[in-house]
């Protein structure tokens, strides 16, 4: 499968954010707008996008300091999950936080998505929260 990884154009943020919403809320029941976050317009946005031109991942980075870097709302397609695209997501928004100054990147991984963490170099640095009353989450980090 052919990736390219690029910040979404103006046109495209919608359905970035339908993307946000189809994996990482619809599931839930949650209705459409709690994909967003009040500092998405300060943030780096990244989105995945097949050799056809279809979006099928994305995620967010922003700084909390001068040195570290945050991964927020990360989501790749059902059809495409597997694949590799949120491995390339990830190597892109690691590499840019290093070019905005990061040391350290820091997450809070659902579950589920700990082992995929894992196998990219993030530990376990504490339990987080409980989305929804049912999804635990997990704070991870790793030295970039």
């Amino acid at each position: 499968m052919s990736i390219t990884i690029r910040p979404p154009k103006p046109a495209e943020m919608e359905a970035y954010y339908q993307l946000r919403h189809d994996v990482l809320r619809k599931p839930w029941g949650q209705v459409k707008g709690t994909e967003r976050s009040e500092d998405d317009e300060t943030a780096y946005h990244a989105a995945a996008f097949s050799a056809a031109g279809n979006l099928i991942g994305v995620g967010r980075l922003h700084l909390n300091s001068a040195t570290e870097g945050q991964v927020r709302f990360m989501a790749v397609a059902a059809e495409t999950q597997g694949l590799g695209v949120g491995n390339f997501i990830m190597e892109h928004l690691e590499d840019h936080a290093r070019t905005l100054g990061a040391t350290k990147m820091i997450l809070h991984a659902r579950q589920n998505a700990v082992p995929f963490y894992e196998k990219l170099g993030y530990h376990i640095t504490a339990k987080s929260y409980l989305l929804f009353d049912e999804i635990q989450h997990w704070e991870m980090a790793k030295r970039l």
